[in-house]
């Protein structure tokens, strides 16, 4: 895996940033496109969906594995 990368969103009315490696946003960006949605929509779902518990970033590298490629 290769060096996080850092993106910020707007989630809940604040910012927030998530460092993920490159290849995980690859993914990620490849889901948002085969749903139709924005990257910052996919984010804002995974987001609203995960156990509070768990870091934005590790419910986004799940999503990855379960869903992509």
């Amino acid at each position: 895996m290769g060096l996080l990368v850092k993106r910020s969103f707007s989630l809940a009315g604040h910012r927030t940033s998530v460092a993920l490696e490159a290849e995980f946003w690859a993914v990620l960006a490849e889901l948002a496109a085969r749903e139709g949605v924005t990257l910052s929509a996919l984010v804002m779902q995974v987001d609203a969906a995960r156990d509070p518990t768990r870091p934005l970033a590790s419910a986004l590298r799940l999503r990855a594995l379960r869903d992509g490629r």
